[in-house]
């Protein structure tokens, strides 16, 4: 067997683990601790939106900056993904003002941007060609492990501080694992591949932006209208992050039907779990039902992602991801106020009806145009240097 397909599932869990703390620890867990945050530091909407920003900025940074350091060192950006993790939590943890909370925000959301690529170039340049679609998918399920980790924590007795800096503890636990366990890699050099095909990936991302950020911002404001308790919303959210493990499946699925076909039928479930929540009382199991789907399909179209940006970029699956998620992050960054905005007129419900609609906006990749590429594009059949947005 080739040394590089039999170690692929150490890689794969290990940049899964890193992908958690930067996720589920230092990006997402913030939402959760709003209220104690509000408290703590006398936060208005408006201080608690800026953080969020600060946030989301951090995260475009180390997007913007991964191809580069991938190309250099892959192991080397994954480490300081969750090197700038771990300090962000700490920052947070110690902050004695708003000041420097938000600094440890931004800094946490730099290990975000970074670790995704990261990882993905770190697969790609360890992991043999026939098991690296799936290596893929699992290392990317690390989001809903660290969403399912951290979904209870808010209902602790100990202060936010001592639960963020246990955070930040795990982050160098997981980090110095990283350091000891993940796989040399060299500088991919100049070889860069092709941009053929990276438009619909991004139209693609993008779409899973707009239709997750309603999901993330007001799914549990959705709950809390239809009668379900916080502690429903809780068990709801780590539903979320347990059903997300099963995306890492993606990758095999891919393999058997195809890229597409995996894709189109993936986008299908997402739209009947958002739709779910538009039912004027879809209960506590409506609930359970809606946030599996959710769970499994964003971790999934996430996954899908990731294997086609290396199939549009084989060398270099860094530059695919960081296009990728920058275009996933746009979507969000759009429809997360606009979906604010329409509740105030047409209600939550009706929201998420809309944006289970917009969801089979994916079937239009039924045009070849539109699809993903079902193998990696080859570096010299692009005969004109540039964009070409439709491949």
């Amino acid at each position: 067997m080739d040394d590089r397909t039999a170690r692929w599932g150490p890689t794969a869990a290990i940049g899964a683990g890193v992908i958690a703390l930067c996720y589920g620890f230092a990006r997402y867990a913030y939402g959760l601790f709003v209220p104690r945050f509000s408290e703590t530091f006398g936060l208005t909407t408006v201080a608690i939106g800026v953080l969020g920003g600060l946030s989301t900025a951090g995260y475009g940074l180390g997007l913007l900056v991964s191809p580069k350091t991938s190309a250099r060192s892959a192991r080397a950006t994954v480490l300081l993904a969750g090197a700038a993790a771990t300090a962000g939590l700490v920052l947070m943890a110690l902050a004695p003002g708003v000041v420097v909370f938000g600094a440890g925000i931004f800094v946490a959301g730099c290990g975000a941007g970074l670790v995704s690529p990261g990882v993905a170039q770190v697969i790609g340049e360890t992991v043999g060609a026939r098991l690296r679609a799936q290596a893929q998918t699992w290392a990317n399920t690390g989001t809903g492990l660290g969403l399912a980790a951290s979904a209870f924590t808010p209902l602790l007795v100990f202060g936010w501080p001592a639960i963020w800096a246990t955070f930040a503890v795990l982050g160098a636990a997981v980090t110095l694992i990283a350091w000891r366990t993940l796989p040399r890699t060299g500088s991919a050099g100049g070889a860069s591949g092709t941009s053929r095909g990276m438009g619909p990936l991004v139209l693609n991302s993008v779409l899973i932006g707009v239709t997750s950020a309603p999901y993330w911002t007001f799914s549990s404001s959705r709950l809390t209208e239809a009668g379900l308790s916080p502690v429903a919303a809780t068990w709801c959210w780590f539903t979320i992050g347990v059903a997300g493990l099963l995306g890492g499946s993606a990758g095999r699925v891919a393999e058997r039907v195809g890229l597409r076909t995996a894709n189109l039928g993936t986008w299908t479930l997402a739209a009947a779990g958002i739709a779910l929540l538009a039912l004027p009382a879809p209960g506590l199991p409506g609930a359970l039902v809606s946030s599996a789907l959710f769970g499994v399909t964003y971790m999934a179209l996430t996954g899908l992602c990731i294997v086609w940006a290396t199939r549009v970029f084989p060398a270099r699956p860094a530059r695919g991801v960081t296009w990728s998620f920058l275009g996933l992050g746009a979507g969000q960054t759009v429809a997360s106020p606009l979906a604010g905005a329409a509740a105030s007129g047409i209600g939550l419900a009706a929201v998420f009806g809309l944006t289970g609609l917009v969801a089979l906006i994916a079937w239009s990749q039924l045009d070849p145009r539109l699809a993903p590429a079902e193998e990696p594009v080859p570096a010299g059949d692009h005969p004109v240097p540039g964009f070409t947005l439709f491949r």
